[in-house]
């Protein structure tokens, strides 16, 4: 009999090298555990300052298994980066930023011969950056979209509860999974929503699990009671987190039949100071 569901595995922002070397660690497990599932992965956050990424990152991303890395509102912080997106589809930036950006908001990846679209959004509450409408935006890309693929998969990069959620329900029915990310603090309320589709306001992270968003507390601490600047710098202190999901989705109707929230915390990984790159 023919199986016809395929599973995705979403992953959090990955936050500098510890956030890398989770990845490295246990993406080889996560693809055993869900049988070659298609791999999506926030990487704006997974430079050595923790803030964009790299071509070499994005060759080291794909390497471990990653299929699509999607990203947010960091995306700029390396300009190396922007003739990757003139070469490469695997890497997409939030579809509803200026759209002479580089690169693009939509890819597309094939895994046993099942076309899997990948959809990145940002969210404007809260945001610094001008971006267009992301509901807006969701529907001009869905008329393109559905004609290539039923398996769709939104990264909703923004800062509130609400306008993820909002997201969720505007698309119920019309996506395979809507997905947040950007909070790097994962929730526990991940569930299918009546018209099919996934749903989880935010995966969380992989990176340092006692830091703040995977960052050294004390500046950022230091930050809030001053209000004075400080430099955020990557917490390489154990343990650390790698979290996501795993979803299951039917690939003739391309609604999900269900979420699965994980979370691998590791006490035994070394990560030493990672020079700039």
């Amino acid at each position: 009999m023919r199986d016809n569901t395929i599973t995705v595995l979403c992953i959090g922002d990955v936050v500098g090298l510890p956030g890398r070397m989770m990845f490295q660690k246990y993406s080889g497990h996560l693809k055993e555990r869900y049988n070659n599932p298609v791999i999506i992965v926030n990487g704006e956050n997974s430079s050595s300052q923790g803030r964009g990424i790299t071509p070499r990152i994005m060759r080291f991303f794909k390497h471990n298994g990653a299929d699509v890395v999607t990203s947010g509102n960091h995306i700029w912080q390396k300009r190396d980066i922007y003739s990757y997106f003139t070469e490469h589809t695997d890497l997409i930036r939030p579809a509803n930023f200026y759209s002479k950006a580089p690169g693009s908001g939509v890819a597309l990846c094939t895994k046993n011969g099942i076309s899997v679209g990948v959809i990145n959004l940002q969210g404007r509450v809260f945001m610094k950056e001008l971006v267009d409408c992301p509901f807006r935006t969701a529907e001009s890309i869905l008329t393109f979209l559905k004609h290539k693929t039923s398996v769709i998969i939104v990264d909703m990069h923004a800062e509130t509860t609400s306008e993820k959620m909002a997201m969720g329900h505007f698309l119920d029915g019309k996506v395979s999974a809507v997905v947040g990310t950007h909070t790097h603090t994962q929730t526990a309320d991940e569930r299918v929503l009546p018209g099919g589709t996934a749903f989880m306001t935010d995966l969380g992270m992989g990176g340092a699990l006692n830091g703040m968003l995977g960052m050294k507390k004390e500046a950022i601490i230091e930050n809030f009671i001053t209000q004075m600047p400080t430099k955020f710098v990557v917490d390489t202190t154990p343990p650390f987190c790698l979290q996501g999901a795993a979803i299951t989705i039917d690939t003739d109707s391309g609604r999900a039949r269900a979420i699965e929230r994980f979370n691998i915390i590791d006490h035994e990984l070394t990560v030493g100071e990672e020079t700039e790159e």
